[in-house]
């Protein structure tokens, strides 16, 4: 990573971004049905296996991957310090298996925009997968939003948030919707653009009405994916 600042190497931002890097690399988000843990090597294939799937393609706006290529990916969202990916753990199911793999069921990504200009708040662009078809319409969607939201409130200073959805992901919609989102515009691609501009005190309200557990606690890193 090189930070270049008037011409010149700046130590203090490099130092900075990889306290950044290093910090979200080891921290694990719990709370009532889910656990959000870094994206790391060994969840890779599992996530390569949901991505073969058409549905999910289409609600995601995504295109195949190799296998090669999930694996760069994976990195870039590790270790990038605009990126923030975690994969949503089933609770329950880990306290049963205390095995990751079996216990994933989607993921939650938060990209840091750029600021347009000196009067922007700091925005971040979320996306929510609940990729196991059997841990839909369990209020995991909701939850893992919810903690990733409070996480980059608390810990980020991200003071709005924009969504992007298919047109055709009404669950997505529907997920946004009930967090206070509101459509903003349709894109050039036919996706629907939402847009939530955080209030602390109704932030508060928000996460108190539904009885968000919030626990923050370090990750212990797997050997290889160190």
């Amino acid at each position: 990573m090189q930070v270049i600042y008037d011409g010149e190497f700046n130590l203090a931002l490099l130092v900075g971004c990889l306290l950044v890097v290093r910090m979200k690399q080891c921290l694990k988000i719990v709370s009532s049905r889910v656990i959000l843990v870094p994206y790391e090597e060994n969840h890779v294939p599992k996530y390569h296996e949901w991505m073969k799937s058409p549905e999910l393609q289409e609600a995601t706006s995504s295109s195949p991957l190799s296998l090669e290529e999930e694996y760069q990916m994976q990195k870039s969202w590790r270790d990038d310090s605009d990126k923030y990916t975690f994969i949503v753990l089933d609770k329950n199911l880990y306290r049963e298996t205390a095995d990751e793999v079996k216990s994933m069921v989607g993921d939650v990504n938060v990209f840091l925009l750029p600021n347009e200009d000196e009067t922007s708040v700091p925005t971040g662009e979320i996306t929510i997968m609940i990729a196991e078809p059997t841990a839909r319409r369990k209020g995991f969607g909701l939850e893992t939003t919810l903690l990733m939201m409070n996480y980059c409130i608390r810990s980020l200073q991200i003071r709005k948030f924009v969504a992007i959805i298919g047109e055709k992901n009404s669950t997505s919609v529907k997920l946004f919707e009930k967090l206070h989102f509101r459509e903003v515009e349709k894109t050039y691609f036919g996706e629907l653009k939402y847009e939530k501009t955080v209030e602390q005190r109704e932030w508060e309200q928000l996460i108190k009405s539904y009885g968000l557990a919030y626990e923050e606690s370090s990750y212990e890193r797997r050997r290889n994916d160190a």
